[in-house]
């Protein structure tokens, strides 16, 4: 609830602005991946009204090595920018800029995509721009979510929980969205051309929300108790997100989990009157001796996620043959199943947390999902040198994937819940920052190692 001086949001239009802002962030990701198909088909020299969207090419497209590519340009710039977040804000780079030009680069960014559709190239130069354009995107996504954490940090407790909400369908949208290009009826050209546009609104939307924040008189009644002192402001958002122990559930794609941390929902913002004086700062050695545990969990388990979705698993075919099923199996059954039960495993800390931080069995959990590894590499992918096909019915992949995304989610969510259980209250700005670190990290190990399994099948 909001301190009884605080004015109402009127028609909850600020929670709707960082409800969108929310999934602006995420939605360049998740669109990439989603569209892995096309992407497929442009790279094979496949002509851009052939199929594109309807199919489920693997051939010579896998000489450029697009999915691993794609996941690791995506994953470093978040490595990248984690660590130079306290740069940028001792540059004193406006908030307005690193926001509002980063919506604006990623929206020409998009649309470069959306227009590539329609121009016809060798598939080298049409692999170069698009990795050159992903690089650039997923570092201005990496600047923008750092900034909105700063502005998050002013507002009520709540409103994090809402941007979550809005990220954690960011993933569901984009599988939705494909699912509607392919069964639209339209020609591969122009269902490939509306699906890259889609991005585009919901950017454009993005920065509409942005646009109207200051005019809405809550948000100005928050936002105006902004600290000067952004980058700790911004740690302190990370860490409040990390405090509580028992109310989490928001999804979906690994890059999301930068921000599912957990939220104390009876926090808010006070008046900085009269403040006690701060603890004496933490030592980040100190706190890192306390969460190592949490901290290696966290970068194992994205780790074996990275280093199959989507680099093996977006590889995988139907084995029942052409048809309007093999048609829709990846997006369903690897792009949507995944995000739903990601989604669903993340929220089950909402209602338990097991096995608890003391327990051996966390780090077990963690090491046998490794297991997911062969598993996938030994699915019906018909592009393959050296390994066999053990597992050629559908249904194998599909309860794999199910396990594996429930897993990812709860476990992640699992390790954010259980961080701050083992630091003092004041370590828990240095903990949220020491964990999204190690997330990046487990994020780009994850997309290396990619090329590896990805070689060995």
């Amino acid at each position: 609830m909001a301190r009884r001086d605080a004015p109402q949001d009127s028609y909850y239009l600020v929670g709707i602005s960082f409800f969108v802002l929310g999934l602006g962030t995420l939605l360049p990701w998740n669109f990439f991946i989603t569209a892995i198909p096309y992407f497929q088909a442009r790279l094979a020299g496949l002509n851009s009204t052939a199929e594109t969207l309807s199919s489920n090419h693997t051939g010579p497209t896998d000489t450029f090595n697009f999915n691993n590519w794609m996941t690791l340009l995506s994953q470093l710039p978040l490595l990248l920018f984690t660590l130079l977040n306290s740069f940028l804000y001792q540059c004193s780079i406006p908030e307005v800029v690193r926001i509002l030009g980063s919506l604006l680069a990623i929206l020409l960014l998009f649309a470069l995509t959306a227009a590539l559709v329609k121009v016809d190239m060798s598939p080298r130069l049409f692999f170069s721009i698009t990795m050159v354009s992903i690089w650039f995107i997923n570092s201005f996504c990496a600047v923008l979510q750092g900034s909105l954490f700063g502005q998050l940090g002013t507002m009520p407790s709540t409103y994090s929980t809402i941007f979550l909400s809005g990220q954690g369908l960011a993933g569901i949208f984009a599988a939705l969205a494909m699912l509607m290009s392919m069964a639209s009826g339209m020609d591969a050209q122009t269902s490939a051309l509306g699906y890259f546009i889609t991005p585009c609104v919901g950017i454009l939307l993005s920065i509409v929300c942005y646009l109207i924040l200051p005019h809405l008189e809550f948000a100005r009644y928050y936002l105006a108790k902004k600290s000067s002192h952004v980058p700790a402001q911004e740690l302190e958002t990370k860490a409040e997100l990390l405090q509580s122990d028992k109310k989490n559930g928001i999804p979906n794609s690994p890059q999301k989990a930068t921000l599912t941390l957990d939220l104390d929902l009876e926090k808010e913002p006070e008046p900085e009157a009269d403040e006690p004086p701060k603890p004496e700062n933490a030592s980040v050695f100190v706190v890192f001796r306390k969460i190592w545990l949490m901290a290696l969990c966290l970068v194992l388990v994205f780790t074996v996620t990275l280093s199959v979705f989507p680099a093996i698993t977006a590889m995988v075919t139907s084995s029942t043959g052409p048809g309007k099923w093999s048609q829709f199996f990846n997006p369903i059954c690897c792009f949507l199943l995944f995000n739903i039960m990601d989604w669903l495993g993340r929220s089950l800390t909402s209602y338990f947390l097991w096995p608890d931080e003391d327990s051996r069995l966390l780090p077990l959990l963690v090491c046998l999902r490794f297991l997911f590894v062969p598993l996938f590499m030994l699915c019906h992918v018909p592009e393959r040198a050296r390994l066999p096909i053990l597992f050629r019915q559908d249904a194998y992949f599909i309860t794999f994937m199910l396990l594996f995304a429930i897993s990812n989610g709860y476990l992640v969510s699992l390790t954010m819940c259980l961080a701050p259980r083992q630091v003092l209250p004041h370590e828990r700005e240095v903990a949220g920052a020491l964990m999204t670190f190690f997330l990046a990290l487990g994020l780009s190990c994850g997309a290396s190692l990619s090329f590896l399994f990805k070689a060995l099948l």
